[in-house]
């Protein structure tokens, strides 16, 4: 498994430095943002191209509008905000102006998750897996890092139709390289295991990687995989992986109704595959503001959590030994010393 590095570049200025970038490859696309520019960093996309770029004010909706008529006379038009408010204040907009009419709308959304943290639960977007993947014709995905967002910039700019990419707002760790391929439909095994397959995307995708290095040391083998094209799923790779381990955990960052986990229960239940399974999320309750380890810790998607799922489901670590016994590799990364 590749080491994780240290992060210093949250996914929502990756994506808007590559968005700067990309203006002098594509020079049709343009940007409209509501009133927190400078948040989600598309502000600097108005330092190059001034022309190119809408300040909308407080008001997402109206904002949709616009979008999907520029979009309608055949210019793309990328759509910055907090996911909170692109897929609740503006959600009939995107559904019957963007995507009905299934326009090249892209959807720049930060603060997906509880990576909002401290700024609570106004601006944790826990329901927006559910919103986006519901609406025909939306595609939706959820980079981890720095160069997952770069690429997959580049993946929703030349995907047809609307896109919704949910972004993060701290920074935490690193996984690709610039030269990995991603695509729309697409995932990443991350390590191959045969006794535990864990499916996660996003800021929970590293604790996935941390649990399943401790389950390893204790002597279970376990295969993560990146599911950063939530819509549409790469449900080969998943079912195969599942069919050979026998048992499943979904991690998300995000209500457990109607997440990324209903979807694979649904597809295992159609396709008649028996395994064991655990899903973490949100259990139908909100977040708080507090530090996002914290956060974590509390509402049960830490590393800590999936290892106790794991051993829950009765995958038996090799020793005697309790790995997750002590504070997680994570935590202490974060600076927490309990919780």
């Amino acid at each position: 498994m590749k080491k994780l590095v240290k992060s210093t570049k949250p996914t929502r200025l990756a994506f808007a430095e590559r968005m700067v970038e990309y203006g002098d490859i594509n020079k049709d696309f343009a940007v409209f943002e509501a009133d927190i520019g400078y948040s989600t960093n598309s502000y600097l996309f108005n330092q190059k191209y001034p022309e190119r770029y809408f300040q909308m004010g407080i008001a997402e909706f109206g904002m949709m509008a616009s979008a999907s008529g520029m979009a309608a006379s055949g210019r793309p038009v990328v759509v910055a905000g907090y996911g909170v408010f692109l897929t609740m204040r503006a959600l009939e907009s995107v559904r019957s102006f963007i995507c009905y009419p299934n326009l090249n709308v892209k959807l720049m959304s930060s603060h997906g998750g509880t990576t909002a943290a401290i700024d609570g639960v106004t601006h944790q977007a826990s329901e927006d897996i559910a919103l986006m993947t519901s609406i025909p014709n939306m595609h939706v995905f959820a980079p981890c890092d720095s160069a997952s967002t770069r690429a997959l910039f580049d993946v929703t700019m030349e995907t047809q139709g609307p896109v919704y990419c949910r972004l993060m707002r701290d920074a935490y760790y690193e996984l690709y390289d610039e030269s990995f391929k991603f695509s729309c439909g697409g995932s990443h095994v991350v390590c191959t295991g045969s006794d535990l397959t864990i499916v996660s995307y996003g800021d929970i995708l590293f604790q996935a990687i941390e649990a399943a290095e401790e389950l390893r040391a204790s002597g279970i083998s376990v295969e993560v995989i990146d599911a950063y094209s939530v819509k549409p799923l790469d449900w080969e790779t998943i079912k195969t992986s599942i069919k050979k381990t026998g048992h499943l955990i979904v991690a998300e960052g995000h209500q457990q109704r109607n997440g990324m986990a209903y979807e694979i229960a649904a597809r295992m239940a159609k396709a008649g595959i028996s395994a064991k399974f655990k899903h973490l999320g949100l259990k139908d309750t909100f977040a708080e503001s507090g530090a996002y380890p914290m956060l974590l810790e509390k509402y049960g998607l830490s590393a800590k959590h999936i290892i106790d799922a794991a051993i829950a489901m009765g995958i038996k670590p090799a020793s005697s030994t309790q790995p997750h016994k002590n504070q997680s590799t994570h935590q202490q990364a974060q600076g927490v010393t309990n919780v």
